[in-house]
């Protein structure tokens, strides 16, 4: 039995103008036409905006590339379906049967894909500002415990750690051209990892250079795939 969606509101700390709106995000395609994909859509552009400018004031001395890392490690599917299941979001779903049958409700991906639906009624109820306090008040905890320390570590570093702690072989680098004079080389290389089929190729002015371009390509790889 589905649950009325006015005590997850109310859960959550929301009041919303328009109730209909959040009835909407809590429905998933496969209930039906009206359903929360145009939200989510909406929420997660909001998302991603909010927590970029929440990252840019609390560390005014991060660089693009580190900032862009720590918004990754917060806005990505197993982030936001934790936080879906901190607040028991599976149990207000409305799914089509195929989807209760299968267990839609756990699922990372429609958990997630929820609560940006959330956001994006918010953001249509309520504006901009709303939208944005209680991004970063279910996002506080979260934010909290960021640290520079490990996001300052350089891609090489971050990446070999990363296979490290999922007990998988470490990243593998191979040399595919070197060209040009020999005061001003160029140098591609490849980069391959157990998590995924895919490579990255990264270039510089050494091949050291040329390696960490190839791992900070495969971090963003590995967060756009985790989202």
């Amino acid at each position: 039995m589905i649950r009325n969606p006015e005590v997850l509101c109310k859960k959550l700390g929301l009041a919303f103008n328009n109730p209909e709106l959040f009835t909407i995000a809590l429905t998933h395609r496969s209930a039906g036409a009206n359903n929360n994909e145009r939200l989510e859509f909406l929420g997660d552009s909001i998302l991603g905006f909010v927590i970029a400018q929440k990252l840019y004031k609390l560390f005014p001395k991060a660089g693009e590339g580190v900032l862009s890392r720590l918004r990754a490690s917060l806005v990505n599917e197993e982030s936001l379906a934790g936080l879906a299941r901190q607040h028991q979001l599976g149990d207000y779903l409305r799914l089509g049967l195929g989807e209760l049958k299968s267990g839609g409700c756990r699922r990372d991906s429609i958990l997630s894909d929820a609560l940006e639906a959330v956001m994006g009624a918010l953001f249509i109820d309520q504006g901009i500002a709303a939208c944005q306090q209680w991004i970063e008040h279910i996002f506080a905890e979260k934010l909290q415990s960021l640290s520079l320390d490990n996001w300052q570590k350089d891609p090489k570093t971050q990446l070999q750690e990363l296979m490290q702690s999922k007990k998988l072989d470490l990243p593998d680098y191979v040399l595919q051209t070197m060209s040009g004079l020999a005061h001003e080389q160029t140098f591609k290389v490849k980069c391959t990892v157990p998590l995924t089929s895919e490579t990255c190729i990264g270039v510089g002015v050494s091949r050291k250079k040329a390696e960490q371009s190839a791992a900070e390509q495969m971090l963003e790889l590995l967060n756009k795939d985790s989202k």
